[in-house]
């Protein structure tokens, strides 16, 4: 018998960030190791990724990173964790592509990293646990749900997933494999619940595709179409359609343009090459406004949004969006982005293009609804469940399709990140916070330096600003040589606020003359002093707090 842990470290009570860990008799497998994207009180952070460091203390343990797609928020901390934790990454051909794609670009030399393609036929074995994967049918090529076959019955991880039989014949779901998984005992399933709270409806993609085809269609001029660039199957719709009206595909976005070269190579998207155009920088003679151009605007997280406003301001090197244009909003904003999303609407109506927003209940059609949720849980019939990948309210709402289908709510396991299910000898025992877990937050190429006390300076700086201090002090005369300077950014208008900056002038004598009546003078001390007379006289006199940064130089004559 076995014993059995399984925690994450992202993913459980939030949006993005997947990555969860199945202990098997001291064997860790990772499954995914997403990135979430920030919201906008975190400023000046790109992206956050999982505390991994708790791993670091177990690094002989590890066995290896199982990527399920290529979707950001289940591969994008692959990067970041590599550098710490070499271990083998398993995924299949296409997802492991972009992996390599954003390894280079991150500058790895990848003939020293341990990266296993595999397939829905690989089994790999380890000491007494078998891995094996089943395909699943979402947004993007080669998706697959990973099986950890131990002793005490396997342990299945979904990832994201739905049972769309109108998809692509190359997306579509292995039932075979899942039936033959459900033929064993299944100890534990994760499964998704981002879509836990729709209800299936099988004409979701017809009106998507209705919706799209009458934008195109009634399009007198040049079509412009906003969509994420791993959503490979809405654009290949899109794509498909505009080939129906004989339109030209111009595609655009950096990062896009490599997804699509990959997809294309593999033959997951197909654009015939007559029909794929290539936009010259708009100039006199050039302006990209051809009637029959369908221009796809692709990218992750805002740059979809951000580069339409460029095009709607003229400030884009290809298209510059008029009243004679289509614009149909295929992206419909993640978290973090609802602000930029809003605002790219609005900017968008004031050209008096035709604009065409899908709903966003057709564009969510890529997760598991609650019909489908229960259809796997019917075909595994899984002793015990943990929902995951998403937040608490969508774990909930898949505790509540358990129920209805007979389970027990001691079957049922609601968990936060870093919480342990323990399985001794197949009873499982749960650990509340029994792990480490956390964000790391990603600023620029920087991992692991921007900490709660960098955000909360730099909210203050967005809201109060910054007021330096700067002022030559003499140690052996201890005497304030020459004028005090104070420079302001963000705070006030220096020619309006006079006498404020002359009143914070004398608090920063006062402050001052305390320390230099001393035998010696503390500089740190001194800072100190200065730093919290000025906010308290500020605040007092302003009701704001910018950062205050004295700056004292010792200078003697």
């Amino acid at each position: 018998m076995s014993q059995i842990k399984i925690f994450a470290l992202g993913g459980l009570g939030e949006n993005g960030k997947n990555m969860y860990c199945v202990d098997v008799d001291n064997q860790i497998f990772i499954l995914d190791a997403g990135i979430k994207y920030p919201t906008s009180e975190l400023f000046g952070v790109d992206e956050i990724v999982p505390d991994y460091k708790m791993l670091l203390e177990h690094l002989p343990k590890v066995k290896g990173f199982f990527m399920t797609h290529a979707h950001e928020d289940h591969i994008g901390a692959l990067p970041h964790i590599l550098r710490d934790i070499n271990v083998p990454v398993y995924a299949t051909n296409f997802t492991m592509e972009l992996i390599k794609d954003n390894l280079k670009e991150e500058g790895f030399d990848l003939e020293k990293m341990k990266l296993h393609v595999i397939d829905q036929n690989s089994i790999i074995k380890f000491n007494n646990v078998k891995v094996n994967f089943f395909t699943t049918t979402h947004s993007i090529p080669e998706s697959v749900g990973v099986a950890i076959n131990t002793q005490d019955g396997s342990i299945i991880y979904t990832s994201d997933y739905t049972f769309d039989q109108s998809a692509d014949p190359r997306y579509q779901t292995d039932f075979r494999k899942i039936n033959e998984l459900s033929e064993k005992k299944v100890l534990c399933l994760l499964t998704e619940s981002l879509g836990s709270g729709l209800v299936l409806n099988g004409s979701i993609n017809k009106a998507l595709d209705y919706d799209l085809n009458e934008a195109i269609s009634n399009a007198k001029g040049r079509v412009v179409a906003s969509l994420f660039s791993s959503d490979l199957l809405k654009i290949q719709r899109v794509i498909d359609i505009a080939l129906k009206h004989k339109k030209r595909i111009a595609i655009i976005g950096r990062r896009a343009q490599r997804i699509v070269d990959i997809a294309i190579e593999m033959n997951y998207l197909s654009i015939p090459k007559e029909s794929l155009i290539s936009l010259r920088y708009i100039d006199e003679k050039n302006k990209n406004d051809d009637s029959d151009i369908v221009a796809l605007v692709t990218g992750n997280r805002h740059e979809p949004f951000y580069m339409l406003q460029r095009m709607c301001k003229k400030a884009d090197r290809l298209i510059h969006i008029d009243d004679k244009d289509t614009v149909i909003v295929v992206a419909s904003p993640i978290p973090g982005t609802e602000k930029m999303a809003a605002k790219t609407l609005d900017i968008l109506y004031r050209t008096d293009a035709k604009i065409h927003v899908i709903d966003k209940k057709l564009l969510t059609a890529s997760h598991a609804t609650s019909d489908e949720i229960k259809m796997m849980m019917n075909m595994l019939k899984p002793e015990y469940i943990m929902p995951v990948i998403g937040e608490y309210r969508m774990q909930y709402a898949v505790m509540k399709l358990a129920k209805d289908m007979g389970y027990s709510q001691e079957q049922v396991f609601l968990m936060d990140n870093g919480d342990g299910l323990f399985f001794n000898d197949g009873v499982p025992t749960l650990h509340k916070s029994k792990f480490r877990s956390g964000d790391i937050l990603i600023d620029g190429s920087a991992v692991g330096d921007v900490n709660d006390i960098v955000i909360h300076d730099r909210e203050l700086l967005s809201e109060d600003g910054v007021l330096l201090i700067i002022a030559n002090i003499n140690p052996r005369s201890k005497r304030i040589l020459g004028e005090i300077e104070i420079v302001t950014k963000g705070f006030v208008y220096v020619k309006e606020s006079e006498q404020l900056l002359k009143d914070v002038k004398e608090v920063f004598i006062k402050a001052t003359d305390k320390h230099l009546k001393g035998k010696y003078i503390n500089w740190n001390e001194l800072k100190t002093s200065v730093r919290e007379d000025v906010n308290k006289f500020l605040y007092k006199e302003t009701r704001r707090s910018p950062i205050t940064i004295p700056i004292i130089i010792a200078t003697e004559v």
